[in-house]
């Protein structure tokens, strides 16, 4: 069974619903601080239209200071379950014309590293995990963040690609969902840039400098 490439719709509809609102280690390795994010670090963690060498910007990096509304768009389970002590979301949205490919970038920022940590596997199991697919397969994104896992599928009918990663870099959970219109729009090696760019920029806030990781090195 496949999903739908509209589905991943989903993700760019909930940075559009951001969009507007307001705001207040070494680099992806895992080994950096663990510090607690603020509303401006988590939008500068964002991948924006400098990071993303080829990509257009759908929508802008944007954080929000979380309330039901957003907690229910970042866990989307029972009892917006894994959102405990979640403090910030933030999210952003490219696409490329010459594979017809999209990419969102999704951020949680808890209040500690035992939060993110807790929150883990509640929110793969329940939720971001079966975003490529019942038949996705788990592939290696290499040793980026304190914790990571990938799954690559199908987003369409026609076996349009579609992938998902989930990363905990400190106390920040991070996803990137990647799909194409068209087949073989995107590959494993893509996703694991996008996802090792995001991870990075997270890890370089929380360890006090200015995000730096783009595609291009």
């Amino acid at each position: 069974m496949t999903m739908r490439n509209d589905r991943w719709s989903v993700a760019i509809a909930a940075t559009l619903l951001l969009t507007g609102c307001g705001g207040d280690a070494e680099s992806g390795s895992g080994h950096g601080k663990a510090v607690a994010l603020t509303k401006e670090q988590v939008r500068e963690a964002l991948p924006d239209a400098e990071a993303m060498t080829g990509w257009k910007e759908s929508a802008p990096p944007t954080a929000v200071e979380m309330d039901n509304l957003y907690r229910s768009q970042a866990c989307p389970i029972k009892h917006d379950a894994g959102c405990e002590n979640s403090r910030f979301y933030g999210a952003s949205t490219f696409r490329r014309d010459d594979n017809a490919a999209t990419a969102s970038f999704l951020i949680v920022a808890y209040d500690s590293e035992q939060a993110a940590r807790q929150a883990y596997d509640v929110l793969w199991d329940g939720y971001y995990g079966k975003r490529a697919g019942l038949r996705a397969e788990a592939f290696g994104i290499g040793p980026i963040g304190d914790e990571r896992d990938a799954r690559f599928g199908s987003s369409g009918y026609n076996g349009e690609p579609g992938a998902v990663t989930q990363t905990r870099a400190g106390t920040t959970l991070l996803w990137t969902e990647t799909a194409s219109a068209k087949k073989g729009g995107i590959d494993e090696e893509q996703v694991r840039d996008l996802a090792t760019v995001l991870a990075t920029r997270a890890q370089q806030v929380q360890n006090g400098d200015a995000p730096s990781a783009t595609l291009d090195g």
